[in-house]
C-alpha cells in the first residue's frame, strides 16, 4: 500500500508539472458575467458547491503576477476545500490590458481608492455574489499572494466594513507606493513609510471606524522578491486600528514555522504573522494535506496556508468533510479487531486506493 501511494503521488506531481497550471477550460470555476460598472476592467470567476447550507461564507482569492484564477485555485486548493467544508469562493482575475504581467495594480492610487478602479471592481463582485448566492455578509474574507496580497490589503483598507478577515501572503502595505519605480523599491524593502504614516493611510482610506477585520500575514524568510520588512510594515499598519501592543502577545511554532499573534483588548488574536522558514516567494502549501499542488510560486513548505487561514476564519471548525473525512488516518487496531471480517478490511483498503486514484486524477 505504501508503495502504491508513493507511485500515485509521483504520478499526480508529474501531471501537475507537465500541465503547468489549470486553465479556465479545465477548472471547475464559472465566470461571473456581470457585476456592475467594473471600473477596474477585471474578470471574475467563482465556485459555489452544490447543496450549501443557507447563507454560506465567501472567500475572495487574488492570484499573484503571471498567474491566473484557475491556476491559483488548482495550486492553492481553495475550491477543493470549499467543496469539502461548504463555502463559496470568488476569484477576481487580472487581464493583460491592465497589466502585461497580470499583476493587480496595487501601486496605482486610482486602482486602490475607495469607489475607484480595481478595488471597486472587487467590491462589486462581492456584492453580486452576496445577491446571487445568498452569502452571509458577516462572513466575507479575502486573501491573495504578492501583488494579489497587496491588492487584498487595499480592499481591506478601502472596504473594511465588507470583510471579516484578510490574509496577506508575501504582500505589501496599503498605499506604500504610488508608481512603478516606488513599487520596486518597496518590494526590496527600501523607502517603506514609517508606521505612523502607514496607519494614517489606512485610517484615511474609508470612513469606517470599526469593528475591523482580523489580519493574517504570511511571509517566507528567504523571499528575495518581496522583502520581509513588508510583512512587519503590514503588522504596523494594522496595529493602530486594532490597538494591539507593539510586541506580540504570543509566539509559538506551528508545523515547524514561527507564528506570532497580537491580541486586542477583547483577548482575540486580531493580527497574526507566520514566518515560513527558508521559504522563498510564494504561497506555502502542504501537498500531503490533499489541498494544493506545487507550481511556480506555490511552494510545498510542509504547512498549508489555505487550511490554517480557513481554520482562523472558522470555515473548517471540525476539519470534518461534508461527505467524508479530509484525510485518511489509519485506524488503531482495537482489541476486538480479530472479529472483523476480511471484507471489512478489504473495504478499508479499497477506500484508500480510490482516494489515492482521485487525488492523482486517475479516477472520478
Amino acid at each position: 500500500m505504501r508503495s502504491l501511494s508513493d507511485t500515485l503521488e509521483r504520478l499526480a506531481r508529474f501531471r501537475t508539472a507537465k500541465s503547468g497550471h489549470a486553465t479556465a477550460a479545465t477548472s471547475n470555476l464559472s465566470r461571473l458575467q456581470r457585476f456592475g460598472s467594473n471600473p477596474g476592467a477585471l474578470e471574475a470567476w467563482y465556485h459555489v458547491p452544490e447543496g450549501l447550507a443557507e447563507a454560506p461564507a465567501l472567500v475572495v482569492v487574488l492570484h499573484g503576477c503571471t498567474q491566473n484564477a484557475a491556476g491559483y485555485d488548482h495550486a492553492s486548493g481553495w475550491s477543493k476545500l470549499a467543496e469539502d467544508f461548504g463555502f463559496a469562493v470568488l476569484y477576481p482575475e487580472q487581464v493583460h490590458a491592465n497589466n502585461p504581467n497580470l499583476c493587480f495594480n496595487w501601486f496605482n492610487l486610482s486602482d486602490i481608492r475607495r469607489g475607484e478602479g480595481e478595488v471597486h471592481s472587487i467590491r462589486q463582485m462581492v456584492e453580486t455574489m452576496i445577491a446571487d448566492h445568498g452569502i452571509d455578509r458577516r462572513r466575507v474574507y479575502i486573501t491573495g499572494l504578492s501583488a494579489g496580497g497587496a491588492m487584498a490589503n487595499a480592499a481591506l483598507c478601502a472596504y473594511p466594513e465588507i470583510f471579516a478577515g484578510g490574509a496577506i501572503i508575501a504582500g505589501l502595505p496599503y498605499a506604500a507606493a504610488t508608481s512603478v519605480p516606488e513599487a520596486f523599491d518597496r518590494m526590496r524593502g527600501h523607502g517603506i513609510p514609517n508606521p505612523e504614516r502607514l496607519q494614517k493611510r489606512l485610517s484615511g482610506a474609508s470612513p469606517h471606524r470599526g469593528p475591523w477585520p482580523t489580519i493574517s500575514v504570511w511571509h517566507g524568510t528567504n523571499d528575495r522578491t518581496v522583502a520581509e520588512a513588508n510583512a512587519n510594515a503590514i503588522i504596523a499598519q494594522w496595529s493602530g486600528v486594532h490597538r494591539v501592543p507593539t510586541s506580540p502577545s504570543s509566539v509559538e511554532t506551528v508545523d515547524g514555522h514561527k507564528r506570532m499573534a497580537w491580541r486586542d483588548q477583547s483577548g482575540r488574536d486580531a493580527i497574526e504573522l507566520y514566518l515560513i522558514d527558508a521559504m522563498g516567494h510564494g504561497t506555502p502549501i502542504d501537498v500531503a494535506s490533499g489541498y494544493g499542488h506545487t507550481a511556480p510560486y506555490m511552494l510545498d513548505a510542509g504547512i498549508s496556508s489555505t487550511l490554517h487561514i480557513a481554520r482562523l476564519w472558522g470555515l473548517t471548525p471540525s476539519f470534518q468533510r461534508r461527505r467524508e473525512r479530509a484525510a485518511y488516518v489509519k485506524p488503531a487496531r482495537p482489541a476486538h479487531a480479530a472479529n472483523r471480517s476480511q471484507s471489512d478490511w478489504q473495504g478499508d483498503i479499497q477506500s484508500v486506493i480510490e482516494r489515492a486514484l482521485r487525488s492523482a486524477g486517475l479516477m472520478r
